[in-house]
């Protein structure tokens, strides 16, 4: 096996097609088509970025040398830890509305904040501990299903505050919006949440 029969069978061990990897590495299907085929092969920057993203050694791309199992380095998979951490942000938050729910106590809020602290910190504990490969998607995968989850709690504390609203169970102390004198300002107010969240998502992404 040459060096474009490895590149070959990386590329498709992934699942990916030659315009795939060409965005991942930088360059165009073109080149990778050539690569493959055998009329040409990487220069050294490359080798590099594809052993990277293969997360194989160069000297295995170069001349398929295989390391030792002693040599091969522990990989991560980030998005494990951001399934985790999505899953308790999704718990806390759904733990504190029932709290609320059936007691109308302040401890929800904690408890949804403490959960969704716990859910962030594993999410970034992939970000250090995770492959190359797997960190990108794994932000993405974040973005995606947790900016509305850990926006709402904090949000209805500032909503509560800026309406006022000072029933028997005070201020500050619901993860939902609470429905005041106004339902029209109550509305307006789940409006600005949404757009937020929205927003949120859609930067992160772009940042992504």
């Amino acid at each position: 096996m040459n060096i474009a029969d490895r590149i070959q069978h990386l590329r498709k061990t992934k699942g990916l097609s030659q315009e795939e990897l060409a965005d991942q590495i930088g360059t165009s299907r073109q080149t990778i088509s050539k690569w493959e085929s055998g009329q040409s092969a990487p220069d050294l920057g490359k080798i590099v970025r594809m052993s990277d993203f293969f997360e194989v050694t160069t000297d295995y791309l170069l001349k398929g040398i295989e390391p030792k199992p002693a040599d091969i380095p522990r990989s991560v998979n980030a998005t494990l830890f951001t399934i985790f951490g999505t899953a308790l942000n999704y718990i806390g938050l759904f733990t504190a509305l029932m709290v609320w729910h059936e007691k109308q106590v302040s401890s929800s809020v904690a408890i949804g904040l403490i959960c969704m602290a716990a859910g962030c910190a594993i999410h970034a504990a992939g970000q250090v501990l995770g492959s190359d490969s797997s960190r990108q998607y794994s932000r993405r995968l974040f973005s995606l299903c947790n900016v509305w989850v850990l926006l709402l709690i904090p949000y209805s504390l500032l909503f509560n505050f800026i309406s006022g609203h000072l029933g028997r169970y005070g201020v500050l102390t619901a993860p939902i919006p609470l429905l005041g004198n106004s339902l029209p300002g109550y509305g307006l107010g789940w409006l600005v949440y949404l757009v937020l969240s929205l927003a949120g998502t859609w930067l992160l992404r772009r940042r992504n």
